[in-house]
């Protein structure tokens, strides 16, 4: 009879430890932090554009080697899903993606499953309600005409509607995200969510004649943008990030003092100018002619995106649940706070 017992318990105890799910230790996947969203985050004018994203076939996509979240050390393998001119709709579950691609959140569950996820990063909002773009478009384009009003008077009453919009939107697409790691097979608190906001390319303390330097705006309107337009989108955001639960890095002052058309040579600044990209016609023919071939202007260059993605390794790194890049004299410092 104690024999019996005695079998029959380990048998049990066997069967336990058969069964048990695999620890996180016993995962033999690599580790990845992986990138979702617009352009910002995708290397828009950090140029070496992987292949296959230049404009070949209708991709404008421009995922670069050098995007921020190649550099912040974040794991050993970053994957980029960014793609530039992202809205957030092409992040979230749906009809598709941009540039036919599949939504961002459809391909992260197939990257979830493959490698290890530590880090999603998440920088969305700009192409949406926000319109971005089309406000620099705007503001381009009231200076350059005589009869136009200052963008700052036009649209300004705007931004707040806007912004609202914007969120509402955001917000679908960061559940959207929570969801697609679930489906992946990932527990909350598993992983880090991070949202991110923007960097403002643009300041009244332009060189002069700014204009013909490659940045055509009027100081009050590029003053109105770094005081008003971007800190008001990053709040938006904010809002977003806190709602679901996600850490948030703000990132309208990650490039402060190094904006385009603020110092002498302009391979010293982390913004781009107004940028003609002549390889745009090599990768995508006639399809590049009009926007594709300046998509690249206004965007962080390659030392902007290894700054910000300096600054993105060490919040993430710190624990802090909400924190601010700021541009300094050595590279882009940060603080951080806690709720």
């Amino acid at each position: 009879m104690l024999l019996t017992r005695l079998l029959l318990a380990a048998a049990v105890l066997t069967a336990s430890v058969v069964g048990a799910p695999a620890t996180a230790s016993a995962d033999t996947r690599p580790a990845a932090a992986v990138a979702l969203g617009d352009s910002a985050a995708s290397g828009e004018g950090a140029g070496d554009y992987v292949p296959g994203t230049r404009g070949e076939q209708g991709d404008w996509c421009h995922r670069s080697p050098h995007a921020y979240v190649t550099v912040a050390g974040l794991a050993p393998e970053a994957v980029n899903l960014a793609c530039s001119g992202a809205r957030s709709a092409d992040v979230a579950f749906g009809s598709g993606g941009r540039y036919g691609e599949p939504s961002q959140a459809e391909q992260l569950v197939g990257v979830a499953e493959r490698y290890r996820v530590t880090t999603v990063v998440l920088q969305v909002g700009a192409n949406d309600d926000a319109a971005l773009t089309a406000t620099g478009i705007a503001c381009i384009e009231a200076l350059i005409t005589i009869t136009a009003q200052p963008c700052r008077d036009t649209i300004g009453p705007l931004v707040a509607g806007r912004m609202a919009a914007t969120a509402t939107k955001v917000e679908a697409a960061a559940r959207d995200v929570q969801e697609a790691m679930l489906r992946a097979g990932y527990r909350p608190g598993s992983w880090t969510f991070v949202m991110a906001s923007y960097a403002s390319p643009i300041t009244e303390k332009m060189l002069p004649v700014p204009a013909a330097r490659g940045c055509p705006y009027s100081r009050d309107d590029a003053q109105w943008g770094r005081t008003v337009l971007f800190p008001a989108l990053s709040t938006a955001l904010a809002g977003v990030a806190q709602r679901v639960g996600a850490r948030f890095l703000d990132l309208d002052r990650a490039t402060e003092g190094y904006e385009a058309c603020t110092r002498t040579p302009s391979s010293q600044e982390w913004q781009r100018r107004l940028t003609v990209d002549p390889d745009a016609l090599v990768h995508g023919g006639l399809d590049a002619v009009g926007f594709h071939l300046a998509q690249e202007s206004f965007h962080p260059d390659a030392e902007g995106h290894a700054a910000i993605g300096r600054c993105l390794g060490d919040f993430v790194r710190s624990g802090a649940d909400a924190g601010t890049c700021v541009a300094g004299s050595g590279g882009s410092g940060y603080s951080t706070t806690r709720s």
